[in-house]
């Protein structure tokens, strides 16, 4: 998916993970003009940003694609869902991610108005 064109996977068996070095090759692929160097130090350094303020605490809002951000739980009680026993489940931060409503159109096969939006 672009900001531009949605264009869904319909068949499971062509299901694929987007990784790391796929990512990196798109960037690569999408400025001629860098190298793959330039584009993998650009591209680490978005990433290191993004994790940088999220271990902050701070949200991180990407237009048209989602936000992340960190909530904190609380200590709780828990139960073993095949024995029954419970167990303290020590507070924590946990990521969160919300959805764009533009990503999740993208995602649901809904058209995208020709300013990419």
């Amino acid at each position: 998916m672009t900001a531009r064109t949605c264009e869904p996977q319909s068949h499971a068996a062509e299901r694929r993970t987007a990784t790391r070095a796929a990512l990196l090759e798109a960037v690569y692929a999408s400025c001629p003009a860098l190298s793959r160097a330039q584009a993998r130090q650009i591209f680490e350094m978005a990433l290191e940003e993004i994790s940088d303020a999220l271990v902050r605490g701070d949200s991180v809002k990407l237009r048209s694609f989602g936000l992340f951000s960190v909530r904190a739980k609380r200590e709780r009680i828990g139960r073993n869902p095949r024995t029954g026993v419970e167990a303290p489940i020590k507070p924590r931060r946990v990521l969160t991610f919300k959805p764009s409503p533009v990503l999740s159109a993208c995602v649901n096969g809904a058209p995208t108005r020709p300013d990419g939006e």
